[in-house]
């Protein structure tokens, strides 16, 4: 998943629906890979939650197509746009690395 940038539309919302699953909390890392910028590409859990399925069903974050064939996280995100979660109530939100292409150019 691929959540919007700090000072993208969403950022701070996507952020603290983050923090409000995880902050202060002992959470599992299943690390994968870095993508070209350094960051880490893998998985959150708590408790055996998925956290990046719960910011995508939350609406707070996109499925990152580049790096996931999880079907579980296409139906998360196909419903959260139904229901207008998060940052679905915007008509047309621009994805994070669609933000970053525009921020380097």
């Amino acid at each position: 998943m691929d959540a919007p940038e700090k000072k993208q539309n969403f950022g701070n919302k996507s952020k603290e629906n983050l923090a409000k699953h995880i902050a202060g909390k002992i959470v599992k890392v299943e690390y994968k890979s870095k993508d070209k910028y350094k960051r880490i590409l893998g998985t959150i859990y708590y408790n055996n939650t998925d956290i990046n399925l719960q910011q995508v069903k939350d609406g707070y974050a996109w499925v990152y197509k580049k790096y996931s064939n999880n079907s579980s996280y296409y139906e998360a995100e196909k419903l959260a746009k139904r229901n207008k979660k998060g940052l679905w109530v915007d008509n047309n939100p621009i994805e994070p690395w669609e933000f970053r292409k525009l921020k380097t150019k």
